[in-house]
């Protein structure tokens, strides 16, 4: 028998032959719940019908008043069905990320920051320029020049109210759009080399809103596309190029005021936020609302930006005033995927998505701090990583696209700030940290490029496209480097059919020199494709098993490697041998320079005697040569300066010669990429040409 004070953890169960449960005996401590069914099969020893003693342990509570001891009831403690969320440290690439301001020599100050309470975008950079708004006009700075800047010189005058958009057209960085208090729209060329006085005349003027115009966005594939929104509850779409029909289409579907504009991957939805409190998916062709709901129960400014896999991220405030973002799915926004507090201040958050790192950045206006999450395809779809901290308000964030960011220094975003108490915008640069200063592409995959994927009418008919995308390691687009594959294949093929008939040539050269004739391979004809023989390179048996594809690829690089390292040999010792008769400076080796061969002040004296004696001698060469020529040019005997002279001729011509064939191979090279370009356009063209015969 157990002692007492053991069998409050210990329970001993007997078990009939028929299963059921036999209660303790009298004495024993009562529990009031039991566990009936172990997770472990228990081991049963059946032997005549006798009953088996089974042990088994429970958990158990004591009251801190009374002898009456309670149990846990072990069946409450089942696994659960769903699966836990990550409690843990969670493994990401970004978790270290962090943001680096730049020095005050390499910001931009002494500018007029507008002190306007809207909050529109008051700064647009691209790689070659940066656009800051000062109240009526904005300035035009280039990107490289830092410092104090002169706002009286470089100004963007032309709106007679205030600004409350600036945007660079992604597919041409001369040009720039402007959305103003006075209803109109206007389009910018700024010159190459930035502005050496005030501009005053626009490229463009568009007149479409009866009231001011808040948002202004270009279309990501679509060339001389741009939406706008404006203060009468009216969406625009403009082509921008066409001068006989500007306005493509006019969206009426709000009642109340548009608090921001977004626009999808590939330019087929735009999503709105407005005063009412709803959150709309709108096709812009058409103008037909997919899908609306409440994003954000309070009455503050609310924010949209659209994210990868049909998902939307939206900012703005609860009930309570608290700032929040939630996560929806564009096709149904009756309810976010997840919602989730951010804090309790006042300024509005406006959130930024980097496609290529899936990272959502978090800017409130006022706030000195901007938030950084990563988004995932499961629950809870974001993760907060951290947050880049200064002591100084921002008035206003504007970003660098990808193709502009420094991939040396491992930068994966970077934010221009301009700061609300000084005259500075300041950029701040967010990276990763690697030891490695190599090209990281797991951090830099295929980026937007400055390439429009299809035009306006074609996309106004109705037809949707990726976007154009380009290298960050090279700098290329992605056709660029696809027609430059096709030219590099192409190449390597015919280099392969070069090096198998001049290693015939070599051959036979050889040969021909080992039987006597040493002038037969100055008899062969590099033009025609003729050997000694006369036969043609097309003849030989290697050139056609090429032809005939016998062999893999792999073999094909081994005998092309084979062939290059013949063609070196053979070429080197089918050249004549030229003898040396310069002077070689030799120094006797003594028993003492042997026995002070490490002493350093002696090696130095040692090697200053060398190159002494070498430069003497070189000296005396040259007075001795100078010497001949001119004895032999008395003499009339100057066949070995002529000898000597004709060598270096005819060795820089054959220099001349190889500089200007390879300008030749350049420039073929050059003409093939146009000649492919023109036909990739004309079957453009072509196919453009069928769809509209067909409608």
């Amino acid at each position: 028998m157990l002692d007492e004070s053991k069998s409050a953890n210990l329970l001993l169960l007997q078990t009939a032959s028929d299963g059921k449960t036999v209660p303790p005996p009298d004495g024993e401590p009562k529990f009031s719940l039991l566990k009936q069914q172990l997770e472990s099969q228990p081991e049963l020893e059946a032997k005549g019908g006798t009953m088996t003693m089974t042990m088994a342990t429970s958990i158990t509570t004591t009251s801190t008043t009374g002898n009456n001891n309670s149990l846990i009831d072990s069946r409450g403690c089942a696994k659960p069905q769903k699966k836990l969320w990550f409690r843990g440290v969670r493994p990401s690439k970004f978790r270290h990320v962090y943001g680096l301001p730049t020095r005050k020599e390499c910001c931009y100050t002494d500018i007029s920051v507008v002190r306007s309470g809207n909050d529109g975008n008051f700064c647009a950079i691209n790689p070659t320029f940066l656009a800051i708004v000062a109240d009526t006009t904005f300035v035009v700075i280039p990107i490289n020049q830092t410092g104090r800047i002169d706002f009286q010189c470089c100004k963007v005058i032309g709106h007679t109210g205030q600004i409350l958009d600036l945007k660079w057209n992604p597919f041409d960085d001369n040009m720039i759009a402007s959305a103003s208090d006075d209803c109109t729209i206007k389009l910018w060329k700024i010159p190459e080399g930035g502005l050496t006085s005030n501009l005053s005349e626009c490229s463009t003027e568009l007149v479409g809103h009866k009231r001011k115009v808040l948002h202004i966005e270009w279309h990501p594939t679509a060339a001389n596309v741009l939406i706008s929104a404006g203060f009468d509850h009216l969406i625009c779409v403009w082509d921008v190029g066409n001068s006989d029909k500007t306005l493509l289409n006019v969206i009426h579907c709000h009642v109340d005021m548009i608090y921001s504009l977004a626009i999808n991957r590939d330019g087929s939805l735009i999503a709105t936020t407005s005063k009412d409190k709803k959150l709309r998916v709108i096709e812009p062709r058409s103008g037909i609302v997919v899908s609306e709901g409440i994003c954000h129960m309070g009455t503050k400014c609310s924010k949209a930006v659209f994210l990868d896999n049909d998902r939307i991220l939206t900012t703005g405030f609860s009930r309570h005033s608290d700032r929040q973002y939630a996560v929806w799915n564009q096709h149904d926004l009756k309810k976010p995927l997840v919602q989730e507090v951010i804090d309790s201040s006042s300024g509005v958050v406006t959130p930024y998505f980097d496609y290529d790192t899936k990272m959502i950045y978090l800017a409130g206006k006022g706030d000195g701090n901007i938030r950084y999450y990563e988004l995932v395809d499961e629950a809870p779809y974001v993760y907060y990583l951290n947050q880049f901290l200064s002591g100084q308000p921002q008035k206003a964030l504007g970003f660098m696209p990808k193709r502009g960011v420094n991939v040396a220094q491992c930068e994966v975003f970077r934010f221009y700030k301009l700061h609300a108490a000084g005259n500075i915008c300041e950029p701040i640069s967010m990276i990763v940290p690697r030891k490695s200063t190599l090209f990281q592409s797991d951090l830099y995959p295929d980026t937007l490029a400055d390439i429009p994927a299809i035009g306006a009418k074609e996309w106004f008919q109705g037809r949707n496209v990726q976007p154009m995308l380009r290298s960050m390691k090279t700098g290329e687009s992605i056709l660029d480097a696809n027609a430059n594959q096709k030219t590099r294949n192409s190449e390597s093929k015919y280099a392969t059919i070069h090096h198998t008939s001049s290693k015939h040539n070599v051959l036979n050269n050889h040969h021909g020199n080992h039987n006597g004739n040493s002038n037969n391979h100055s008899h062969s004809n590099g033009t025609n494709g003729t050997a000694l023989n006369g036969s043609n390179y097309t003849n030989g048996n290697s050139v056609t098993s090429l032809t005939n594809g016998g062999k893999n690829n792999k073999e094909n690089e081994i005998d092309n490697r084979k062939f290059d390292n013949n063609t070196k040999k053979f070429a080197f010792l089918s050249q004549p041998t030229i003898p040396d008769y310069r002077p070689q400076a030799v120094t006797n080796i003594i028993e003492k320079s042997q026995k002070t061969s490490t002493n350093q002040s002696t090696k130095f004296h040692q090697l200053q005697a060398i190159f002494g004696q070498h430069q003497t001698a070189n000296h005396k060469d040259i007075a001795n040569l100078q010497n001949n020529l001119l004895s032999n040019s008395r003499n009339s005997s100057r066949n070995s300066s002529l000898e000597n002279i004709n060598l270096l001729n005819s060795e820089n011509e054959l220099r001349k010669a190889f500089n200007k064939q390879a300008e030749e191979i350049k420039s073929l090279r050059k003409s093939l990429n146009n000649s492919e370009k023109r036909v990739r356009e004309l079957e453009a063209e072509v196919k453009r040409l069928q769809l509209q015969q067909k409608h």
